[in-house]
């Protein structure tokens, strides 16, 4: 019986009949690790490390995988290779594709794993996922995973203005939040830092048992007050290149062309939620 469930616990055979060096990439930023997949070379994998960010070692791994494959098969073989979508963007892939490599960024929640029992989270399970992922999804099963469309470098650069944005509004309501605690502490509780005049405010503040604010007190609220006014100002200056960017698109598509600098990928910026928010004035 334990012989039988250690066979069930088996992946099916790989059945390699795409005539393709098959890779997969896992990323990180001391190490790349490289599990391929060779034809006439049966279901083996073989496991390969390329420091962090060289690209040039993975091309030239990438050659030695193929003269290898050449030597023994008497025949040039291309190669497909896969990877997450994560924290490491898009910009290996799009060197892959400037050298003729056939790349794939994938969804990693869509690809189905074994619930069978937890098991530790090791580089050999995921890069030979990977690689069957790959297997399944060019022999064309369906719902095998999903495969990112990787936005161009001018779709993604204008991303950056919705995350940033984002990323400076949960920090002016952090800076916001600690100056209400500040000041709650001393029976205060109808200070607002994001109106104008809240420096004339301040300087009239007392305390609930009818004190001045103490001076270290003030000067901290003064030091919060510098910081979120510098956030406030950012994110006018953030949300008026969106909104520039937004007029610029409504131009183009009154004129009924794609914006130029797009290259026939215009962002849709006017579909994110967060598009046609404001910030409060100074």
């Amino acid at each position: 019986m334990p012989a039988a469930a250690n066979l069930s616990e088996r992946p099916a055979a790989i059945r390699v009949d795409l005539g393709a060096i098959f890779v997969s990439m896992e990323l990180s930023r001391s190490k790349w690790l490289i599990t391929s997949l060779s034809p006439s070379g049966g279901e083996k994998m073989s496991k390969h490390v390329v420091a962090g960010g060289d690209l040039a070692g993975l091309l030239n791994l990438f050659a030695a995988l193929q003269a290898k494959t050449q030597a023994r098969t008497g025949h040039s073989y291309r190669i497909i290779v896969i990877q997450e979508a994560g924290l490491d963007g898009f910009w290996i892939h799009r060197a892959l594709e400037k050298e003729g490599i056939e790349s794939h960024v994938v969804d990693p929640a869509s690809i189905t794993t074994s619930r069978r029992k937890k098991r530790a989270k090791t580089d050999r399970i995921d890069g030979e996922a990977l690689v069957r992922a790959l297997l399944a999804y060019k022999r064309g099963e369906p719902r095998v995973c999903s495969m990112v469309r990787p936005p161009s470098p001018e779709e993604e650069d204008h991303r950056r203005l919705v995350r940033e944005r984002k990323a400076l509004i949960t920090e002016r309501v952090r800076h916001s939040n600690r100056i209400k605690g500040l000041l709650s502490a001393q029976g205060i509780s109808k200070y607002e830092p994001l109106r104008r005049d809240r420096r004339a405010r301040l300087a009239a503040l007392r305390t609930g048992d009818g004190r001045e604010l103490p001076p270290h007190l003030k000067a901290q609220i003064s030091r919060e007050l510098d910081r979120l006014e510098l956030l406030l100002e950012q994110l006018k200056a953030v949300e008026a290149e969106r909104d520039a960017l937004l007029a610029q698109e409504q131009v183009h598509a009154k004129a009924g062309r794609p914006a130029p600098e797009a290259e026939g990928h215009r962002p849709r910026v006017r579909r994110h939620p967060l598009v046609g928010g404001s910030v409060p004035p100074l």
